[in-house]
């Protein structure tokens, strides 16, 4: 298990778990799979897994509190499996601190996809890290932004001289809004840059996240423009 990427799997549904397990594991991941939230955060502090994918409704302890107990605990990345894209428990679950959700029913292959997707924008080759390969977002050195410092090879962030903690997720947003100070971005580039989407995702993952960076960075920092998307303020 220790050269296999290892996924923490928590679902209530017999049939729906024993499939997915299978696909996971036929592409090459090692799967703990569990049947409540529970004994989900009981395997996760056990075995501290690379990745976590958790389905909102599970008995015990839900999936979106379980997300955010886990992301008290740890920047490891956190897809939340939902039964209906327009749930409220897509938005909670990424003001949880989920970093992507997939919409049930899914096919394996699509999971093990966008597993992999997140996988590599966190720059994950088996374990929890600060996401090393932010891309190519901004060039070495320290940004400085009023109040606010972007050590961008130290994948650092301060406020007032104090340090901010981000997920990697937040921190490559940051980045790319640190890349180019006052352009806006709109939620499109923001989707296939940050989220590695090569088609159409939901935008309302870029809204969540910008807001959960905002209350980190600084509320003002990060403006809207309506109808077009987000910008740095230089």
């Amino acid at each position: 298990m220790a050269d296999q990427t290892h996924v923490l799997f928590v679902e209530d549904d017999d049939v729906i778990r024993e499939a997915t397990q299978l696909a996971l594991e036929r592409d090459g991941f090692a799967v703990t799979a569990m049947p409540d939230g529970l004994s989900g955060l009981e395997a996760f502090r056990a075995d501290r897994p690379d990745i976590a994918l958790l389905d909102v409704m599970v008995p015990g302890l839900d999936g979106v509190s379980l997300c955010r107990r886990i992301r008290d605990e740890s920047t490891v990345p956190v897809i939340m499996l939902s039964a209906r894209a327009d749930s409220i428990d897509v938005v909670l679950g990424l003001e949880a601190g989920a970093d992507d959700y997939v919409t049930k029913p899914f096919d394996g292959a699509v999971l093990v996809a966008r597993t992999r997707a997140v996988l590599r924008r966190f720059g994950h080759a088996g374990r929890d890290d600060r996401a090393d390969d932010a891309g190519s977002a901004a060039a070495g050195g320290v940004l400085a932004f009023g109040e606010l410092e972007i050590d961008t090879e130290g994948m650092e962030v301060r406020r007032d001289g104090q340090p901010v903690a981000l997920t990697p997720t937040e921190m490559r947003l940051l980045l790319e809004f640190s890349s180019a100070p006052g352009t806006v971005l709109s939620r499109d580039k923001l989707l296939e840059r940050v989220w590695d989407y090569g088609w159409g995702g939901d935008t309302r993952v870029v809204d969540v996240h910008v807001q959960r960076l905002r209350t980190k960075v600084g509320q003002d920092r990060i403006e809207t423009v309506r109808g077009f998307g987000y910008k740095l303020k230089a």
